[in-house]
């Protein structure tokens, strides 16, 4: 070690420091496909010890390392009472073709907001990175910021990886 620098840290200072991880060999890259989300890549050697070693790309969804799975059968997944600020809830799901997520609102007893309650949620399918969760009635969540409520995920088949409020 050069002056106590670690000599990889002390490359990546002489390059400047990088705007993301890349020394970890994370790097956030756009998607192959047109109009789909950026991906987290990881970059890995193969075969570097024989003459025609190859570079593999491997690639994971944004905030998408950890995710509450619900199997096909069904699960549920309630939130301690949390208090937010902003207008909209915003998840990170996927789900198979027969999945779903459905959010139920409680207040901090468990019991139903009206116009949140499970009834009125709208089943939501697919696969998105930033999706703003809808209620039937387009009731917005600005009413009960700044108020301890818990969210309700009951989900089929899915995988529920973040939630924010906008």
């Amino acid at each position: 070690m050069a002056g106590g620098v670690p000599p990889a840290r002390a490359a990546a200072g002489a390059l400047g420091e990088p705007k993301q991880p890349d020394r970890l060999g994370l790097i956030q890259t756009p998607s192959f496909f047109p109009g789909a989300p950026d991906e987290i890549s990881l970059y890995s050697t193969e075969g570097y010890y024989v003459k025609n070693a190859r570079l593999r790309r491997h690639t994971v969804r944004m905030d998408g390392f950890v995710s509450v799975h619900a199997e096909a059968p069904g699960g549920e997944l309630v939130t301690k009472p949390l208090v937010f600020s902003g207008r909209e809830l915003v998840i990170n799901y996927s789900t198979s073709a027969a999945g779903s997520v459905r959010v139920e609102i409680q207040d901090a007893q468990g019991i139903p907001v009206p116009g949140f309650a499970l009834a009125d949620a709208t089943e939501i399918y697919g696969d998105e990175v930033e999706f703003a969760v809808p209620w039937k009635a387009g009731a917005s969540l600005e009413g009960l910021a700044g108020k301890p409520v818990r969210f309700r995920f009951v989900m089929k088949d899915a995988d529920l990886y973040s939630i924010r409020f906008e």
